[in-house]
């Protein structure tokens, strides 16, 4: 789509903000007026729109998807949504250790094992860590209290949660991203340390650059999302 506008910018709309192009309202992939409820958001996506040269890209829009996502989510979408992040809990990848080599194995138990606990006092959800990818039974209470962890967020932060938990494989690496845990930086190192080890000992390829980078800026996304969400 060719740029059509001169200036984005944020006006009010029901008592929160508005996204607008030349005073119009943008609307979302289902024709809904873009309004968020917080201005630093606004201001961003509004910058986004601004950025835009001759050509609107929306993959250079990161955070104008992830409040379209957000906001023409319906109740049917939102709980399959929340099933599908709360799964991840029963066969989270830090759960899941290598016995050899050492150093590998050292590395996770460094990185893996103090989100695993913080999660454990954070949510009450101990999960059992196993060695090689025969999947482990979780506690049926830990997985009920993720479970619970995740519908608690509203829309906006379900969507954040949500595409920081399909990036990072992982949704105690996400959670620990939107509560500031661990940064965008801390959880992508997390989410991809098996690889990172594996590329230290052969090299990286350029399609498997491509596709870090690609999550790397997932994850950034969600976590800039979040935190201007906050204000």
């Amino acid at each position: 789509m060719k740029r059509f506008y001169k200036k984005a910018g944020i006006v009010p709309a029901a008592g929160e903000h508005g996204i607008a192009l030349d005073g119009r309202l943008v609307k979302t992939p289902a024709q809904r007026d873009m309004v968020v409820p917080s201005p630093a958001l606004a201001a961003a996506i509004a910058e986004e729109w601004d950025a835009q040269q001759g050509e609107i890209r929306r993959e250079t829009m990161p955070l104008t998807r992830l409040a379209g996502a957000a906001i023409d989510r319906n109740s049917a979408q939102r709980q399959a949504i929340v099933r599908q992040v709360a799964h991840y809990a029963g066969t989270d990848l830090v759960s899941y250790r290598a016995s050899h080599p050492p150093a590998l194995a050292a590395r996770q138990q460094a990185v893996w094992q103090p989100l695993i606990d913080w999660a454990a006092e954070r949510y009450d959800a101990p999960l059992m860590v196993t060695n090689g990818v025969i999947p482990a039974s979780q506690p049926a209470a830990s997985l009920e209290a993720f479970a619970a962890a995740v519908a608690a967020h509203d829309d906006y932060a379900l969507t954040a949660l949500h595409a920081a938990t399909a990036a990072c494989g992982s949704l105690v690496i996400a959670l620990a991203l939107l509560e500031g845990r661990v940064d965008a930086r801390e959880a992508f190192a997390a989410s991809q340390l098996d690889e990172s080890f594996q590329i230290e000992a052969w090299g990286e390829d350029a399609e498997e650059a491509q596709r870090r980078a690609a999550l790397a800026a997932d994850i950034a996304a969600a976590a800039r999302f979040m935190a201007l969400l906050r204000g």
